[in-house]
């Protein structure tokens, strides 16, 4: 089930585009890419339409503007299979709470059409680098917030994605669940097999050598790496950097 993706065509391209809610535009214009192997933060205050961003990616809305590719494929053409190259961890738990871990993950699985030897291999891989495969008999309600997330991120990955989307999957979580969950995704990235977006709006979760896109007001204000964003804006830290571009964009604004 591993998506082989074209070369040199990125895991997600997003083309100019634009959302309302009503008669209020959310998004203006909006273009950016992600390629495999790249940690791409969206840093965004609340609000900044980053989980607009996030519902238009997987379709939980239509794309009225603009248009979104996926391993170089669009829903407009492709239908429902534009979206196989996705794993997906939504700010809000979607676990069957009332069902195992092991249950949880099997079920995603047989959505997938995945084998069933398949599917024991990788719930086992996945659990087991997440540090959660002893925990697989245990109903997910009886785990805490942090266990919870694991298993969300071990069933995004199920399926060998060619992108991890998250959106702020680490809101409420205690600092060193925090830190265990930011380096493994990293840790994913860096290995040359994934493409991931991360939304949020905690500037620790950001590395250096991430790729960092400043979402504000629904516009693009700033895209690169990290050390070229600072150098650009001329700051030492993402918070001053943060701080001194949503400035920037208010004062053009006015």
């Amino acid at each position: 089930m591993k998506q082989d993706g074209q070369p040199n065509v990125p895991a997600i391209s997003i083309e100019n585009v634009s959302y309302y809610y009503g008669s209020r535009q959310a998004l203006n214009d909006v273009s950016l890419q992600v390629k495999t192997g790249q940690f791409t933060a969206l840093l965004g205050a609340n609000g900044a339409g980053k989980s607009t961003l996030f519902s238009l990616i997987t379709r939980l809305f239509d794309t009225a503007i603009g248009e979104i590719l996926i391993d170089g494929k669009s829903f407009k053409t492709s239908g429902s299979d534009a979206l196989a190259p996705l794993g997906v961890v939504f700010q809000q738990t979607t676990l069957d709470l009332d069902l195992t871990v092991w249950q949880n993950l099997k079920y995603f699985s047989l959505l997938r059409g995945m084998g069933s030897k398949l599917t024991t291999r990788r719930i086992e891989e996945t659990l087991t680098e997440l540090e959660m495969f002893e925990r697989v008999h245990e109903l997910v309600r009886d785990l805490n917030g942090g266990h919870r997330r694991r298993v969300e991120i071990a069933r995004a990955l199920l399926h060998e994605p060619k992108l991890l989307l998250l959106d702020e999957p680490t809101v409420g979580l205690d600092i060193q669940t925090r830190r265990v969950i930011v380096n493994h995704v990293h840790d994913l990235a860096n290995s040359g097999k994934i493409a991931v977006l991360w939304t949020t709006h905690l500037m620790d979760e950001i590395k250096d050598q991430d790729h960092l896109i400043v979402l504000d007001g629904g516009k693009i204000i700033e895209d690169g790496q990290v050390n070229d964003v600072l150098m650009r804006v001329g700051a030492e830290t993402i918070e001053a950097a943060f701080e001194s571009l949503v400035k920037g964009e208010k004062e053009r604004l006015s």
